[in-house]
C-alpha cells in the first residue's frame, strides 16, 4: 500500500475523527428557530447539525453527525486566547483540531483557520464584498442579503467558494477544490459559524 503523500499527512493531521467530508461542495442552511444549521453533502445527506446554546454563543457551538452523535464545538478563545478566535475541538479525541481566527474590521469580514498550537495560517476565507461586508455592521437589515466568501489556501491560492442564497433563511454552499490541502471540516465548520458570529 502507498505511503500517503506530504500533502495528504499534513491534512489528515486537521481532520477531525468523528466526520468524514470528503465531498468538495455541501450545502448549510440555517433552521427559521434561531441559529441552528444543518449541513448536507452532494447526496442532499445531513451529515452535520450544529445549534448555537441559548445564551451561550460566545462559549460554545456544539456540532454533531447526520445520526446525531458528537462531532465537534466550536468554543470561544482557544489556546492561542487572542480576542475573537474559535476553537474547533474534535468531540472523539478532545484535542484542538484548528483556530478560527476574525480579522477585526468595520469594513471586511475576514477569518483565518490556523494551526492552534504554532498559529500557522492553514486558510483564510475572505468576504468577496466588502461595501456589503461594512453594511452588515452597520445596518440590520443589510443582513438579509447574503455574503460571499472565497477560499485561499496558505499560498494565497484560491482553493473554493462560500456563496450565499436569497432565502428567508440563511443558506450557503461551500466548495472547496479537492486538490487542495487546506482542512475541509474547518472550513464546512466556518462557515455554520462565520455566519452565526456575524450576525450578532
Amino acid at each position: 500500500m502507498p505511503l500517503p503523500s506530504a500533502t495528504e499527512s499534513e491534512s489528515s493531521a486537521y481532520d477531525i475523527s468523528t466526520v468524514d467530508l470528503s465531498d468538495d461542495r455541501y450545502e448549510v442552511k440555517q433552521s427559521m428557530v434561531r441559529n441552528k444549521y444543518a449541513v448536507r453533502d452532494s447526496a442532499g445527506d445531513v451529515v452535520l447539525r450544529g445549534k448555537q446554546k441559548l445564551f451561550k454563543l460566545k462559549e460554545e457551538f456544539p456540532f454533531v453527525t447526520g445520526d446525531g452523535e458528537d462531532a465537534f464545538s466550536v468554543k470561544a478563545g482557544g489556546i492561542m486566547d487572542v480576542a475573537g478566535n474559535y476553537a474547533i475541538i474534535d468531540a472523539g479525541t478532545g484535542e484542538e483540531v484548528v483556530v478560527l481566527d476574525e480579522d477585526y474590521s468595520i469594513f471586511v469580514e475576514n477569518w483565518t483557520v490556523r494551526d492552534p498550537e504554532t498559529g500557522e495560517a492553514l486558510a483564510t476565507i475572505k468576504s468577496k464584498n466588502k461595501l456589503l461586508s461594512a453594511l452588515r455592521h452597520l445596518v440590520g437589515a443589510a443582513n438579509l442579503i447574503p455574503n460571499k466568501y472565497e477560499i485561499f489556501d496558505a499560498d494565497g491560492g484560491h482553493v473554493g467558494d462560500i456563496e450565499g442564497k436569497f432565502s428567508m433563511r440563511d443558506e450557503y454552499t461551500v466548495t472547496v477544490d479537492d486538490a487542495s490541502d487546506v482542512p475541509k471540516e474547518a472550513v464546512i465548520a466556518a462557515a455554520c459559524v462565520l455566519d452565526a458570529l456575524e450576525n450578532q
